[in-house]
Formats: structure tokens, C-alpha cells, sequence
């Protein structure tokens, strides 16, 4: 199980790079963007997020206690209160540390002058909340990994983004674009990996109907 999560933090360790890299252009042509525009869009991002966020969780969960999984069918031996809990903690929660816990720590070391941690799932509960679960129905009746994973890092990457963006108010040194980028990625490689991988298999690994067929291709899953 080490040597699984290790190598998929390495596997995405580049494309989460990739975004942070474009999350930095886009700060930096954004950075004057009125707070209530950052806000709204925050709150657009952030909730796709969470989305594709419950789907990716749920669908791993889903795939390694179905009793023969095939992509398509709807009778799962798995428990849907059970999918349904971690599909909904895996991505609320960790998208809230990766959206805006993340991106806050860095606005108090920047000393960023509107810094603020935005929850979602209780600043827009109504929003986020209800998403959360629509991702782990459309898990539940048809797991997919590879596209919404894929949707999620990139998403996750402008939310944090945003949130950083309705907290700086002004232009910013080169050592602190530096420092977004970092920040940037940390709050998307680590969490989002825990989310989609981790996260979910520490409830399977005992899974008796788990293969080893399966078990071997855990990577494939979240490419």
C-alpha cells in the first residue's frame, strides 16, 4: 500500500506542476480582479471541485467492493450509506483543506491584506453540500476515474487559486509568485491524491472480494 500511494504522488507529482504552473500565469494576469468577481468565481470552481471530487472517491470505493465490477452495472454489494459517507467526507473534506486551509497558511505567510478561509460546505452549504452527493450518485450508478480525476486537479488547482487571489488585494514580489506556486502545488498534489486514492482504499484494503487483479491495477484508476 506505501509503495502504491508513493508512486501515484510521483505519477502526478508533473501534471499537478503543469497546473500550478498555469494557476501562476493565471494569477498573474488576474491578480487586480475585483474580490467579489474572485469570490464568485471561487464558488464556481471550488463546487465542481467537490463534484468530481465525491465521484473520483466514491468510484474507487465502489470498484473494489463491487463483487464483479464492470463499469456499467448498478447492483453493488457494497453499502450505498457507506459510499455515500466516504464519498462525502473524502471530498468535502479534503477539498476544503485543499481549496482553502492551503491557500490560507500561505496568505498569512504572505501577510496577503483580505486573507479569509471560505468553507464551502458551510458558507454555500446549500451548494456544496447537495454536489457532494450528486457525485457520489453518479459514482454509485456508473464509476468513473480516469476523466474526473484528471477535471479534479485542475479544478482544485484554480479554486485554491481564487481563494488566494480575493486575499491579496495587490501586486505581489516575484518571491511571492514563487511562493504561490509552491503553495499551489502542495495543496493540490497531496490532498487530491489522499482524496482519490488513499483515502477510499483505506476502507477496502481488508475487502475480502478485493482480487489481486485488482489490487495490481490500482493505478490505472486514477490516471
Amino acid at each position: 500500500m506505501i509503495n502504491s500511494i508513493i508512486k501515484e504522488l510521483k505519477h502526478h507529482a508533473p501534471f499537478t506542476a503543469f497546473g500550478a504552473l498555469t494557476g501562476v500565469l493565471v494569477f498573474v494576469v488576474s491578480i487586480y480582479i475585483p474580490k467579489d468577481i474572485s469570490y464568485n468565481i471561487f464558488y464556481i470552481l471550488h463546487p465542481m471541485h467537490v463534484v468530481l471530487s465525491a465521484m473520483v472517491t466514491a468510484s474507487i470505493y465502489r470498484m473494489h467492493t463491487c463483487d464483479r465490477f464492470c463499469g456499467k452495472c448498478i447492483k453493488c454489494s457494497c453499502n450505498l450509506w457507506m459510499l455515500l459517507l466516504i464519498g462525502y467526507i473524502g471530498s468535502i473534506g479534503i477539498a476544503t483543506l485543499s481549496d482553502s486551509l492551503i491557500p490560507y497558511l500561505a496568505e498569512v505567510l504572505l501577510d496577503m491584506p483580505n486573507r479569509e478561509v471560505h468553507l464551502g460546505f458551510i458558507e454555500k452549504w446549500w451548494l456544496v453540500n447537495p454536489l457532494a452527493i450528486a457525485g457520489v450518485f453518479l459514482a454509485y450508478f456508473g464509476a468513473s476515474t480516469k476523466i474526473p480525476h484528471g477535471g479534479h486537479v485542475l479544478l482544485s488547482t484554480w479554486a485554491s487559486l481564487f481563494h488566494i487571489i480575493m486575499a491579496a488585494g495587490e501586486s505581489l514580489s516575484w518571491m511571492a509568485y514563487a511562493m504561490v506556486f509552491v503553495f499551489l502545488f502542495i495543496a493540490v498534489w497531496t490532498p487530491c491524491c489522499l482524496s482519490d486514492i488513499v483515502f477510499p482504499l483505506l476502507f477496502v484494503r481488508q475487502n475480502k472480494g478485493m482480487s489481486d487483479s485488482e489490487g495490481d491495477n490500482d493505478s490505472n484508476f486514477a490516471a
